[in-house]
C-alpha cells in the first residue's frame, strides 16, 4: 500500500504515558508526560521531553534529579489529572492519594501505586525550541513483585498506557 508523504510532524508512536516527579521547594510534584524513553544502554538513561515553564522542570534543575513512574490503565484519572494541574498551585501528590517514596537519591519521589518506577540523577539538559530533553542516568529501578513474570518486567501485568496527541487521549 502506497503511503501519504506528509509535512514534518512530531507523531511518533507509541508515545508511554509517564508521570514524571522532582521535588520542588522540598514537595513531591509529578506531571503527566506522553513521550520519552531510553537514551542510552550502558549506563542505563532515560530521556523526557519536558516544556521549559513546567513547575516540575524547576524542581528537577533545583535537585538534578527526577523519577519516571509508569502508570497502569487503572490510573488513567491521575495521570490525566497531572497533565492538567499545575503543581505550583495544589499538592497533586496528596489529592491524586499516591503514595509517595524516595530511593536512595532521596529527591527523587516515586508512586507507589505506579507499577515500574526509575530513579534517575541528570546527566544532561537539552535546551531545544519549547522543550528542555531531560537525559538521567538510572540509579535504581522498583517494580510491583506482581508484574514480573519468571522474574523479569511484564508488560501484560504493568498495563501501561500510550498517549494520542492529536485526540489528547490515552489508548491502551
Amino acid at each position: 500500500m502506497p503511503k501519504l508523504k506528509m509535512e514534518p510532524t512530531r507523531w511518533m508512536y507509541p508515545r508511554p504515558t509517564l508521570l514524571v516527579g522532582a521535588n520542588v521547594n522540598g514537595k513531591a510534584n509529578f506531571m503527566t508526560v506522553g513521550g520519552g524513553g531510553v537514551a542510552d544502554a550502558g549506563p542505563p538513561m532515560v530521556g523526557v521531553p519536558i516544556r521549559h515553564f513546567q513547575y516540575t522542570l524547576k524542581g528537577i534543575l533545583e535537585n538534578m534529579t527526577f523519577s519516571v513512574n509508569t502508570p497502569s490503565v487503572d490510573q488513567v484519572k491521575e495521570t490525566d489529572y497531572c497533565g492538567i494541574i499545575s503543581g505550583s498551585k495544589v499538592d497533586k501528590a496528596k489529592v491524586c492519594g499516591f503514595d509517595v517514596f524516595y530511593g536512595d537519591l532521596q529527591t527523587a519521589p516515586m508512586i507507589s501505586q505506579c507499577p515500574f518506577s526509575l530513579e534517575c540523577k541528570v546527566v544532561h539538559i537539552l535546551n531545544l525550541g519549547t522543550h528542555a530533553f531531560v537525559i538521567g542516568e538510572v540509579k535504581a529501578t522498583y517494580i510491583s513483585d506482581d508484574c514480573l513474570t519468571d522474574g523479569k518486567p511484564d508488560i501484560r501485568k504493568i498495563r501501561p498506557m500510550v498517549f494520542n496527541l492529536e485526540a489528547s487521549d490515552y489508548s491502551t
